[in-house]
């Protein structure tokens, strides 16, 4: 049985996703697969964080003789245990995460003012400027 690794496309219409699969090469496109080695979401906006692949069972398949598709040997060589692109791939994935985590803050109360014996102070200083200002006006 002649192996091929390939994407099993899925999804629903306008919103492809497609995983990343271990087949026999006689078996149709979204038919029964082997095993499962990740997945590939174009949509996601992170163009890095697009692809997660399980690198030990690829390089298993690929070991007992098992052929990549031209797309998938593009993404294994990105993404693959020794990818090119795996550091990129850490930073868009921690970014992805920090934009699901962001929500903004309550707002947190103003602390009471301790001394409250200060406006009281203030109160009788107004009143007497209010008193001078209505005796100038008198006269």
């Amino acid at each position: 049985m002649a192996v091929r690794i390939r994407l099993k496309k899925m999804g629903r219409t306008h919103r492809p996703f497609f995983r990343v699969c271990a087949m026999d090469q006689r078996s149709p496109r979204d038919g029964r697969v082997i095993e499962e080695l990740g997945f590939y979401d174009p949509m996601v906006p992170e163009t890095d964080a697009r692809a997660q692949l399980k690198g030990e069972r690829i390089d298993h398949w690929l070991s007992v003789g098992a052929q990549p598709t031209e797309k998938v040997a593009v993404l294994i060589k990105k993404y693959g245990t020794d990818g090119t692109h795996l550091d990129a791939q850490k930073e868009a994935l921690e970014r992805l995460g920090k934009r699901k985590e962001y929500t903004p803050a309550p707002p947190k109360p103003a602390p009471a003012p301790v001394a409250e014996e200060a406006p009281a102070e203030e109160a009788p200083a107004e009143e007497a400027a209010a008193e001078e200002t209505t005796e100038a006006a008198a006269e």
